[in-house]
């Protein structure tokens, strides 16, 4: 159920009726809008009558039922008005959301040394990202595949932090690496394999760090909604859902089906920042560029992309990673539709910024020896 208040109620009103509801055995959560406040309450709500609520205060607007199962990622929740996930970074504060650029992140799928990372780190920056991916601890469909490097991984991550000023998304696997992966990570990923794992949900919902939630590999909208509502009940309200592509009958020409459709659908559903992994969805570092071409003019928020500095040799995910040429070159044929939809931030790339990449990697190299 929601309580939207009208335009310019008074504070004093609005605590009173804070005070009044918590007698309710419901829990009044207060979202404040760029223009309206409005009052969630979560909980057993069926028996509350909704003529009984309007005649607490003459500065309510109206009352809303709230049908859907997922509750606070509802957009209903935040009386539509979308949310944002501001991450602190060394160098800048970035903001995931409907209303500002789309930011980009990218990196490799494993973090293989410390050299490689900072070295990505360093290049990717100079073409316009704003966060490095890269994994430390890896979710492998076998059990003899490469797994990651794990602390040494976590180690050359804030190192390559400290050099770029670039903030790190990486992923959680399991809730006993929590607290060591939140030291260096601005951003904590859930892979797909662990969408509905509920019990890291929760953990990830009592942190302050921002969450990264992949759609499970055949999860419905439903399902991917309802796993983020287990982190916003546990506390943390900064969740950016991902769609990195579904599991379909056709597994020859792509490596999973990238639901666009997902993002138009997400909009009238949830205030939560969306963002696409077209290299996951597609599994083809040709196919990256067109489908994050798709992805901003349908309105996602961010892309996160997966780059390489020798994809042919990478441990993990070689054929879907775009080497620094090829990410180069991504970032100019985005960047003039991000313009066209008034959603790219400006300067992205320039031949100065590679330069700087170069010292920068040069005077890290001549640090470490």
């Amino acid at each position: 159920m929601i309580i939207v208040m009208k335009s310019g109620s008074p504070r004093q009103e609005i605590d009173l009726l804070l005070t009044e509801l918590s007698g309710w055995n419901v829990v009044p959560e207060l979202s404040v809008g760029k223009h309206k406040v409005a009052i969630g309450l979560i909980g057993d709500t069926a028996e509350i009558d909704v003529r009984q609520v309007q005649n607490l205060s003459p500065f309510i607007e109206q009352v809303l039922r709230i049908k859907k199962p997922f509750k606070r990622t509802s957009l209903e929740f935040r009386n539509g008005e979308p949310s944002e996930v501001k991450v602190f970074t060394p160098s800048e504060t970035i903001t995931f959301g409907q209303n500002h650029p789309v930011v980009v992140i990218a990196g490799p799928c494993s973090v293989e040394s410390e050299e490689m990372i900072v070295d990505t780190a360093l290049k990717v920056k100079a073409a316009g990202a704003k966060f490095l991916r890269g994994g430390a601890y890896k979710p492998r469909t076998s059990p003899y595949a490469f797994q990651g490097h794990g602390e040494s991984a976590l180690d050359w991550l804030a190192t390559a932090k400290s050099v770029s000023g670039l903030g790190i998304i990486t992923e959680v696997m399991d809730a006993a690496e929590l607290e060591i992966i939140s030291s260096v990570a601005d951003i904590l990923q859930i892979g797909a394999r662990n969408m509905q794992n509920f019990s890291l949900l929760k953990k990830v919902g009592a942190t302050n760090k921002p969450v990264f939630l992949k759609r499970g590999l055949s999860a419905t909208i439903e399902d991917w909604l309802m796993s983020a509502e287990y982190i916003l009940a546990a506390g943390n309200p900064n969740v950016i859902l991902c769609e990195r592509g579904i599991r379909t009958f056709d597994r020859e020409y792509t490596r999973n089906t990238l639901d666009i459709s997902a993002i138009p659908v997400l909009r009238n559903l949830t205030h939560l920042p969306i963002a696409i992994d077209p290299s996951h969805a597609t599994g083809k570092s040709e196919l990256v560029t067109s489908m994050a071409l798709a992805a901003i003019a349908a309105g996602c928020d961010s892309l996160m992309v997966e780059v390489h500095p020798n994809p042919q040799k990478a441990l993990s995910d070689g054929p879907q990673s775009l080497n620094f040429p090829n990410f180069e070159q991504f970032m100019k044929e985005i960047t003039p539709l991000g313009k066209f939809f008034g959603r790219w931030q400006e300067p992205r790339y320039t031949n100065s910024k590679v330069t700087q990449s170069q010292t920068s990697l040069a005077n890290w190299k001549i640090g470490v020896l």
